[in-house]
């Protein structure tokens, strides 16, 4: 019994070790500047075509109570192929407002008639 055991183990083991059969999209470009005071670039790219850049900048902003404090700013987008096959882009920025991103996969909100 203990040797059916042991064997069962060593199975799961080589299953677990195995390398994995499917193929895994790979980095194949990235950097990443950051300056001392916080500012920052960033980009990558993968091998199936995913392309992200963005960066950061310091910017001074209002709190709650009208107090100033600084922020870091971010600005963005990001590239890819959705399932249908067909190429998507998304720009984004996040500030003091929140986050806010635009592509045509992102329902916009409608405005209100008057």
């Amino acid at each position: 019994m203990k040797l059916i055991i042991v064997v069962a183990l060593a199975l799961v083991a080589t299953v677990i070790a195995a390398p994995p059969t499917e193929d895994y999209p790979k980095i194949v470009r990235s950097e990443f500047d950051a300056s001392p005071d916080g500012a920052y670039n960033y980009n990558f790219e993968t091998s199936n075509g995913i392309v992200r850049s963005e960066t950061g900048e310091l910017k001074e902003a209002l709190d709650d109570d009208n107090k100033p404090h600084v922020i870091v700013a971010v600005r963005g987008s990001y590239s890819y192929t959705n399932t249908d096959g067909k190429p998507e882009t998304i720009t984004y920025f996040a500030d003091e407002t929140g986050y806010h991103a635009q592509g045509e996969s992102i329902p916009q909100v409608a405005s209100a008639t008057s």
